[in-house]
């Protein structure tokens, strides 16, 4: 049995959709199943260290969100007929999918983002793939939510049959996010950037406002203000839509010197980065998947995050949980958690309890089942 599987929009292996995949592809089944990755020409090596043996089907080598749904549109039905698929799937079915196919398909869900919130929210996904991806979704055989929010949302707003999803929350790689010694160094160097201890992280793309970066800014003020703590800020993650915007809240802060801007963060360095944190803030309204939240959990770092979204059923009664749209009540958590060490213990055992109950291997487990069911159709 042949079965496709589709790297639009999953970032080279560089965002938290394309590590999904790559985690994925580490657990392929190796008897039963023959897999093909297909997409653009770039993505060729960038999977080849989890699926070397793989073969890879470029599909030419112009990149933008257009040319990517137009391939969707109009050529995607013909490619999988001359490839023979029996199913094929969508890692990032919430960015790309096609309106058609002559095989069964699954697509995982990440987040609906694209349908929430005020128009700058909204933005990035595209006004013509926002009219047609529900209606995409709507086609598929099979739909992988990675959260109960996700599937609600798919309810909601897609209108998708509750009888077609099966939630599978993402994994977290407990070998790579550990909690590591404390030593006395006041600086975490991580080449080729230089940490100055205690810090506060929150790990994401420079996005705004989806990500919610200048409230923190804000908060991280108010909490400088009335606490006078040594804490710096490190925001790590690429710049990306209105991130003009967020450096510049961050140059108007009186504590712009505590403020660090890493750019893209190597992913292979997270751990390193998480592990040496104080604290990690979530400040973001919408998380599809609260992944920030369990990295941080997994390294044994306590967690603020925005109640909202999938966070709470992520980081469950492990997290400190504020209004993301005050800067007041967020500072409060970074207070509690900077200076209540009975607080940050008990927070951070249950981080590190309630991270044992998410793992790769069941995701690839339910995930490849989800797949052979289908195919067998």
């Amino acid at each position: 049995m042949k079965i496709g599987i589709d790297t639009f929009a999953c970032d080279g292996g560089k965002s938290g959709i394309g590590v999904y995949l790559l985690q994925l592809l580490r657990r392929l089944p190796r008897s039963g199943e023959h897999f093909e990755l297909f997409g653009w020409e770039f993505d060729r090596y960038s999977f080849a260290e989890a699926a070397e043996d793989i073969e890879f089907i470029a599909q030419g080598s112009r990149t933008g969100a257009l040319e990517n749904s137009l391939w969707h549109l109009f050529s995607y039905p013909d490619f999988v007929r001359s490839r023979g698929y029996k199913l094929c799937f969508f890692p990032a079915a919430n960015r790309r999918l096609a309106r058609r196919s002559s095989c069964p398909t699954v697509g995982t869900v990440h987040d609906l983002a694209a349908y929430r919130g005020p128009r700058k929210n909204r933005e990035h996904l595209g006004a013509v793939l926002r009219m047609v991806l529900p209606d995409s979704l709507r086609q598929l055989d099979r739909i992988i939510a990675v959260s109960s929010w996700v599937r609600d949302e798919l309810v909601e707003v897609a209108r998708v049959p509750e009888s077609r999803i099966e939630v599978v929350p993402d994994g977290i790689d407990l070998e790579a996010f550990h909690p590591r010694p404390r030593n006395e160094e006041s600086v975490v160097l991580i080449q080729p950037f230089s940490f100055r201890r205690p810090y506060i992280l929150y790990v994401s793309r420079i996005d705004y406002p989806v990500k919610n970066h200048v409230r923190l800014i804000e908060a991280f003020g108010i909490f400088k203000t009335t606490t006078k703590h040594p804490h710096r800020l490190v925001l790590a993650g690429a710049d990306r839509r209105g991130a003009d915007i967020v450096r510049r809240a961050a140059a108007r802060s009186p504590f712009r010197n505590d403020i660090f801007f890493t750019g893209h963060f190597p992913l292979k360095s997270l751990p390193e980065l998480y592990a040496g944190a104080d604290l990690v803030v979530i400040p973001s309204s919408y998380e599809g998947f609260a992944m920030g939240a369990l990295e941080a959990m997994a390294s044994g770092v306590p967690v603020a995050c925005a109640r909202a979204a999938s966070m709470p059923e992520v980081a469950d009664q492990a997290g400190l949980y504020f209004d993301p749209d005050d800067a007041e009540d967020m500072a409060d958590r970074i207070s509690t958690l900077t200076t209540d060490r009975e607080v940050y213990r008990e927070c951070r055992r249950r981080g590190l309890e309630r991270a044992q109950a998410f793992s790769w291997d069941r995701c690839a487990e339910t995930t490849f089942r989800i797949l052979r069911e289908t195919a067998g159709r």
